[in-house]
């Protein structure tokens, strides 16, 4: 059965984005982050997270450490009996200083390819989806893949999240 999705970008939605978030011990949820996913997991919602790291392809830290933030992020968000169903990132920039990097990716926002990836795997009604980033190309990669994007500005991001689930057309239907 589908289920609507939650999309989140990571750096300046879920935690402060500081430039190039990968040291654990940095990581700063933005207010109400962790409250806004178990608020997403309750109503029945499948939770996402799509992000950007081209600081892989910068040179400034490795794959292995955007998997351990996630992790830790996912330890934590377990405390309070939350989770996400699955994250996604991408390492490439067409510019980077790591050859294996160094491409133009559909996985890249503005392109959708992560979003899309997710809904070839997850059983995701994308008419009650939405996607939450804070930067334009965030939006342009929603658009790209059927979704409707809200622009998050900073605050809280469990207020912001509950007014657009309050909305009739976001609520899931139970069967």
């Amino acid at each position: 059965m589908k289920r609507p999705a939650v999309f989140f970008d990571r750096d300046g939605v879920l935690n402060e984005d500081s430039g190039y978030v990968f040291d654990i011990s940095k990581l700063r949820w933005i207010d109400g982050a962790r409250e806004a996913i178990k608020a997403a997991n309750d109503a029945g919602y499948f939770v996402f997270v799509v992000t950007n790291q081209s600081g892989v392809a910068r040179g400034f830290y490795e794959e292995t450490h955007v998997e351990a933030l996630h992790k830790v992020m996912m330890n934590d968000l377990a405390r309070i009996g939350a989770h996400i169903d699955a994250f996604e990132y991408c390492p490439y920039h067409p510019e980077a200083v790591i050859e294996r990097y160094r491409r133009v990716s559909h996985r890249r926002k503005p392109a959708p390819g992560m979003i899309n990836d997710l809904l070839k795997r997850f059983p995701v009604d994308v008419s009650r989806s939405i996607l939450i980033g804070d930067k334009s190309t965030d939006l342009e990669a929603a658009r790209a893949a059927g979704i409707k994007g809200y622009l998050f500005a900073g605050h809280n991001l469990e207020h912001f999240l509950r007014s657009i689930l309050e909305c009739k057309d976001f609520r899931p239907h139970r069967s």
